[in-house]
């Protein structure tokens, strides 16, 4: 079958997060680049629309050009704010509210870690800084473990988007609980945008054939030999794994099935 203009020009939907829509359900880091340079080659490769700002660990004065904020322009790319690094409710709160008023608007992507070994989210915290975040106006992106229960409280909480770790910050290991991922995607209502963890092209195309609406990565581009291919590797995988799921894939089975019917052939 001939592969429609159509289908070519126009594969998927949009991807509505917060009240917006964007064509590309790739959301990438700023953090960990060996320059600016090659951040924004990155960045321009991935076909990103989102790009996440560590508001505690940036310069916020956007007129310093060794700063991040410096090479990011807001008209070509939606700057999401995050509180990375933050232990306590009280301080992802603090730097949520700083966000704001250093021009961010009303975005936040919401991290409250609870370990500095692992790095994984304090639950309770999250929860307490969502609900108080969602109180101000604030469009909460809660970044959280791979748990439905947190996600539908999270979800109850008023957030905008539930990011479900795929496995630990930086660890590359890829997605390690698909099951608990489709689990949350199936139950809640609000977007299911996969946070962390994504080492390779491969993990992304897993990672989106799950029905989540959207994958977050920063490390993987970032520390690659190559961080410019390998955003150009994760564009095309996210898309690819978006599709597949899309188009819905072949049930598996334990035998062998001719892919040619036996039936009419010749002798």
């Amino acid at each position: 079958m001939a592969v429609t203009s159509e289908l070519l020009e126009r594969p998927d939907e949009p991807l509505e997060l917060a009240g917006r829509r964007f064509r590309s359900r790739l959301i990438l880091g700023t953090g960990k680049y060996k320059d600016n340079e090659t951040m924004c080659k990155a960045i321009e490769a991935s076909g990103t629309e989102i790009v996440t700002v560590a508001v505690r660990r940036v310069d916020l004065d956007r007129s310093k050009e060794e700063g991040i904020l410096y090479h990011l322009d807001p008209d070509k790319w939606a700057l999401l704010p995050n509180t990375a690094g933050c232990y306590t409710a009280e301080d992802a709160i603090r730097y949520a509210r700083l966000a704001r008023e250093a021009g961010f608007g009303d975005w936040i992507k919401l991290e409250v870690i609870g370990d500095q070994e692992t790095l994984l989210p304090d639950v309770d915290g999250l929860l307490e800084a969502a609900r108080t975040l969602v109180g101000e106006g604030s469009k909460v992106l809660a970044y959280t473990n791979e748990d439905l229960i947190t996600a539908l409280k999270l979800e109850d909480a008023g957030v905008a988007a539930v990011m479900p770790l795929a496995s630990p910050i930086g660890s590359g290991l890829g997605l390690l609980n698909p099951f608990n991922v489709r689990l949350i995607k199936s139950r809640i209502s609000v977007p299911v945008v996969v946070d962390a963890g994504v080492g390779t092209a491969s993990d992304a195309c897993v990672t989106m054939e799950q029905g989540v609406d959207g994958i977050l990565m920063n490390t993987a581009v970032a520390e690659a030999k190559d961080p410019v291919r390998m955003a150009l590797a994760m564009r095309f995988a996210t898309e690819a794994g978006r599709l597949a799921y899309l188009a819905g894939r072949m049930p598996k089975r334990e035998q062998a099935a001719p892919s040619s019917p036996t039936a009419g052939m010749l002798d």
